[in-house]
């Protein structure tokens, strides 16, 4: 275990160092991905102002706060995308990974968690610009910080896992985008990234209960918005945790069939 920590403290180590030379190319990155959560920012800021201050429990600034604090979510989602695995796989990369005397998973998730250091990081200053911009209502309590930053480092490790499993397709086929895309679009409806969960139907929210999404992506967010009591965030946090658990078991039992379907390939 303890060669084990060593490793992973050096590779997020590693990750910081690297993505803070590349500090620009992130900047560029993440102002890149403002535009979504601006966008459903001003349009329900309107739509509540026009119901008379508050739709699904949202009023207009609490709205500004749920998108603002979207941003930093979303950046800490990002992980190892199935298309990622599909270039390992076709340019010989995962071939050398194997050789290792480290398993992939664990390379692969200290190297991310090291970046996300790096994305909170630079992540305050973009903050602070749309916090000026459109006053967003957030008044968290301790407790609901502390939980939060909990979340927010589960909800990455619930997303990683996932990625990671949905992943592991590419040892059968090297071409399945159109499985992604019908993955990553049934994420989008039932994560809370397009509008808060409440503002779903109840069949969808019900749906939504059964799937990991959520716990990843809005769940976070509505816990530093106070939108939860301590025992719903703890309920929360341990709905990560099971679906964390869930997802490297699962991982485990393919990992084990896919290695011997694995035909290495590459330039």
């Amino acid at each position: 275990m303890r060669h084990m920590l060593d490793y992973y403290l050096t590779q997020m180590r590693i990750a910081i160092i690297e993505q803070f030379q590349y500090r620009v190319a992130n900047y560029f990155y993440m102002f890149g991905m403002i535009a979504e959560p601006v966008v459903y920012l001003v349009v329900w800021s309107i739509v509540a102002e026009s119901q008379g201050g508050a739709v699904g429990g949202y009023t207009a600034g609490e709205f500004a706060a749920y998108y603002i604090v979207w941003t930093l979510v979303r950046n800490m989602n990002l992980a190892l995308t199935p298309y990622a695995w599909e270039h390992m796989i076709q340019r010989g990369h995962l071939s050398a990974d194997l050789l290792r005397p480290v398993h992939p998973f664990h390379a692969q998730l200290a190297y991310f968690s090291g970046w996300k250091v790096v994305v909170i990081v630079m992540w305050l200053p973009i903050a602070l610009i749309l916090s000026l911009i459109f006053k967003p209502t957030l008044q968290p309590a301790l407790w609901e910080i502390a939980a939060f930053g909990v979340a927010l480092w589960g909800g990455f490790l619930v997303r990683f896992v996932m990625l990671w499993l949905l992943g592991m397709i590419t040892f059968w086929t090297t071409r399945v985008g159109g499985f992604f895309e019908l993955y990553f679009t049934v994420e989008l409806l039932f994560s809370g990234r397009l509008v808060p969960l409440s503002l779903m139907p109840e069949w969808a929210q019900r749906a939504a209960d059964f799937m990991p999404f959520q716990w990843a992506f809005g769940f976070p967010i509505e816990l530093l918005l106070g939108k939860f009591t301590p025992q719903q965030a703890l309920s929360g946090l341990g709905m990560q945790v099971f679906w964390v658990l869930l997802g490297l078991l699962c991982s485990a039992l393919v990992w084990r069939t896919a290695l011997r379907r694995f035909s290495a390939v590459g330039a």
